[in-house]
């Protein structure tokens, strides 16, 4: 037996709530295994509340953990949580992984490059003047949301429009994108005006309920993006 066989496991893991639906420790243990890492990814439930997210990351800290990647619904909670955070991360005001290290949390946001390469994939050339892409409906107003407002700036959208279930929360992020505010009840009359739209909630997602939104009113040239994990079959 080798003496790396010995050795404990790097730990790491995804942490959120609900978790079920995460691939990320599939994924991840396929790399370990290809790579030979000595490394374990685990699923981490963490009840929605701020303090239930801090209680489950102190102990995940204790048990030796090097870092975990953060989804819904605790992306604003793990940058609140860090005690330094990276320019995209402080830009968005969420983050999606926490590195720990030297006895500190590092907080990092990777939505806003992620979803900046996947737009710019699909437009036609926003930046060159394209005028068709040009305003965007963001739907939800979470830490996913921050990352894609940030993005949509990076891609020249020059009008956004976010419609949230909690009208409180997508004030909340307004401001700092430069974006307007719907109601929640208002969100299929403004696909009419939107050339990009995008779902940042969990509705559409298994286990969450669909979305319930009639796209048949979006132009013919729209963009629509659903970040939603593991949507509804």
């Amino acid at each position: 037996m080798t003496e790396r066989s010995n050795e404990q496991p790097r730990l790491a893991g995804v942490i959120g709530w609900p978790i079920g639906h995460s691939l990320s420790p599939l994924i991840h243990r396929i790399w370990a295994t290809r790579e030979g890492a000595n490394a374990y990814y685990a699923p981490v439930a963490a009840p929605p509340t701020e303090g239930d997210f801090r209680r489950v990351v102190d102990g995940l800290r204790a048990a030796g953990f090097r870092g975990v990647n953060v989804t819904i619904p605790h992306k604003e909670h793990a940058l609140r949580y860090a005690d330094d955070a990276s320019a995209a991360a402080a830009e968005v005001g969420a983050a999606n992984m926490l590195t720990f290290k030297d006895g500190k949390a590092l907080a990092e946001n990777s939505d806003i490059t992620g979803f900046t390469a996947a737009l710019s994939g699909v437009l036609s050339g926003v930046d060159a003047g394209d005028s068709l892409h040009r305003t965007a409906l963001v739907l939800g107003a979470g830490g996913a949301a921050r990352g894609v407002l940030a993005a949509l700036k990076r891609c020249g959208v020059s009008k956004i429009t976010i419609a949230n279930r909690t009208k409180e929360k997508a004030l909340a992020i307004a401001d700092a994108a430069g974006a307007d505010t719907i109601d929640w009840a208002a969100r299929e009359g403004a696909l009419g005006g939107a050339d990009i739209i995008v779902n940042t909630t969990s509705l559409g997602m298994d286990g969450v309920g669909p979305l319930d939104l009639d796209l048949a009113a979006a132009p013919d040239h729209a963009v629509v993006c659903d970040i939603v994990y593991k949507p509804l079959a």
